[in-house]
This record gives C-alpha cells, structure tokens and sequence, in this order.
C-alpha cells in the first residue's frame, strides 16, 4: 500500500483490527483507554517510509534512536497509569506524541518532555494540527522532570532509566502513581509501577520485561 494513499475509512479499518487482535485479546481491558486508541490515527505518528506499518504489532523508528512503541505496551503502560479525567500528566520520552495524543484524550493536561529539539518541533506541530490542544512539549531533560508544574498525580516514562530518577520521585503527588521502564542487570529491563502513599511513602511493583531506548 503506498503509505500517502491509506484513506480514513482505511486507517479505520486497521485501527480497530489494531485494537482487537493486539490489545483487547492480549487483555486491556480499560474501555477508556481502548475507546482513546480507537480515535487516534496511529499512521500520522509515524515517519512516511513506516506509514504503512503503523497498525503493526511492533515498535517503529521515528529518528534519533527513537522508536514510537509497540501498541501494546503503550495501550499497556497507559492502563497501569488509570488517569483520569481531572488529573494532569508528566509524561517523559515525547517522541512523535502519540503516547501524548492518548493521554491527552484521558486527562485534563499533558506537560510532555522531550530532550531532542526536532522532535520537540515536529510533535508540537502534529499535536496542535490534530487538535490535541491540551498538551505542552518542552525540550528538557527528562530526568530533572519538570518542577514548574509539581506535584504530578501521574507520570509516564518511555525510556528506560538505570534507577529510578530522584527528580520523578520529588514530584510524583503523594497518592501518585509512576510507570518507568528500569533496567534490571546489563541486558534486561523490567516495566516498573511505582505508587506512593499519602505520607510520601513508595511501595515499588515489577510487571512486564520490555525493551525500550535508554534515558538520556
């Protein structure tokens, strides 16, 4: 298929299918997050030579060693984060701000950051063109977060960190969740759900083995 020719009624088509074969039979259940994937049209996040592999079940790349996720584990990583719709989300790893689109959908703000400027750019331009207003991307260090808008209730990270970052920690609400992707040894990554309780404390959950680019 060329990739400029894919119709609505197409990337429809394959959006749903996207959503049933990937993430419905694999278990996401949440219907607000499945109900937000269904809307978004996954192929404009992505570079125009991979266009026609968006709907596919893996990760693509999106320059700079970057890579938009595979639908299931952002469909998976958004499930574990339960935003809702009075919260605002630090999300880390911009990328092509599809994760954002989703999160933008689910939540009342995204403050998103992302360290390489061209990124930045294109997923500022993209968001604002598709209507995904409530957003912000800033090109930042995602791991000094963003203090400007903490305490944070939610916060995303689609990169993997070697610890989990301080800064985060400082600005996660209490009664806060995170969800980061940790590495655990020299090869392997563990997708991690961090909660903190009304007293500032954290209790620390491992789920998935996962691969993702490095926080840097």
């Amino acid at each position: 298929m060329n990739p400029d020719s894919m119709t609505s009624e197409k990337s429809k088509e394959q959006r749903l299918l996207m959503v049933e074969s990937q993430l419905v039979r694999r278990g996401i259940s949440d219907n607000k997050v499945l109900k937000a994937i269904k809307t978004i049209p996954r192929h404009k996040f992505v570079k125009l030579p991979y266009r026609f592999q968006a709907y596919y079940d893996g990760p693509l790349p999106i320059g700079h060693g970057q890579t938009i996720s595979q639908p299931y584990i952002t469909a998976f990583m958004t499930e574990l984060l339960e935003v809702s719709s009075d919260h605002t989300v630090l999300e880390i790893g911009t990328g092509c701000g599809y994760q954002t689109a989703i999160l933008s959908i689910l939540c009342k703000k995204v403050i998103s950051l992302e360290i390489h400027k061209s990124l930045v750019i294109s997923a500022q331009s993209r968001l604002k063109k598709y209507g995904y207003l409530n957003t912000e991307v800033h090109c930042s260090d995602g791991k000094l977060g963003w203090k400007k808008g903490a305490p944070y209730i939610k916060i995303i990270v689609s990169a993997c960190a070697q610890k989990i970052p301080k800064y985060l920690i400082e600005q996660l609400d209490n009664s806060g969740t995170m969800v980061i992707p940790i590495a655990k040894g020299k090869s392997s990554q563990v997708l991690t759900i961090i909660k903190k309780n009304s007293k500032g404390s954290i209790k620390i959950y491992e789920s998935l083995p996962v691969r993702f680019v490095p926080l840097v």
